[in-house]
């Protein structure tokens, strides 16, 4: 099986006007879209579409309608010219615990049937319940994850305390038995804030689940929360309000 999770921490740095840092524990769910069926009937602590501790819902992901993914984000990458030849496509995110439902980012990483990375999507949600998806790619030739500075122009609001006019630069590594990813968001040209993971493979046992939900407790949640704690902190630090601004009708910045 090539699904497993990932263990680690999140980490936060803000710049301006004032410094804001915060680092915490973390895990995510990386699965594969080709096993989560035979995952589902091998473990007793998750399901796919089910009621297990840990789930993996369709619904949660790309049109958010239940249906099956792989043609979605198949559809999407052929608009942008990408053709992954039936290579596998692997979705890190934070899964659903005693059915709570929430993540900040989910990183989709799309491999071409030889092996080489084509494309990720990163899927971003709000704690307004709205979501956005940045598709980064080079119309279908290989990328380098290690060394590539893929960036995207910021186009949904996500924090009450950053402007919109903004982009970002992601920075990932290409999973493996550790794992990279971090945002850089540049708003009116200076660097305002950086948020990146660091995590640590696992294999994808019922034991591991146990262990890790007992350690961190339900990750959706524990997210949410301290979001909510962090946004506390900044009201207290007396940084500006930046008002809700909606989703752009388009789900997905190609």
């Amino acid at each position: 099986m090539n699904s497993s999770l990932y263990r680690g921490h999140v980490a936060h740095e803000r710049h301006a006007p004032v410094r804001n840092r915060f680092r915490y524990g973390i895990y995510y769910l990386y699965a594969d879209l080709g096993e989560l069926d035979d995952l589902s009937r091998s473990l007793r602590l998750f399901s796919h579409n089910g009621t297990s501790l840990v789930t993996f819902q369709d619904r949660d992901h790309g049109p958010r309608d239940g249906t099956p993914l792989r043609p979605w984000i198949d559809g999407l990458l052929a608009r942008a010219g990408v053709d992954l030849e039936g290579g596998a496509v692997r979705i890190l995110t934070f899964p659903r615990v005693l059915g709570f439902k929430f993540y900040p980012v989910a990183f989709w990483y799309c491999f071409h049937a030889d092996g080489t990375p084509r494309a990720v999507l990163a899927e971003v949600q709000n704690t307004f319940g709205e979501h956005h998806n940045y598709l980064l790619h080079k119309h279908g030739e290989p990328m380098d994850l290690a060394h590539e500075r893929p960036g995207a122009v910021k186009a949904f609001h996500v924090s009450p305390f950053i402007e919109l006019d903004a982009r970002y630069e992601f920075r990932f590594t290409e999973p493996g038995d550790t794992l990279a990813a971090s945002i850089y968001d540049y708003v009116k040209g200076p660097l305002l804030l950086v948020a990146a993971v660091s995590l640590d493979r696992r294999d994808l046992t019922d034991g591991e689940i146990l262990r890790t939900v007992l350690r961190y407790g339900p990750m959706s949640l524990r997210a949410w929360l301290l979001i909510h704690l962090q946004a506390i902190r900044i009201v207290m630090k007396r940084i500006r309000y930046v008002p809700h601004t909606p989703a752009p009708e388009e789900d997905t910045s190609l």
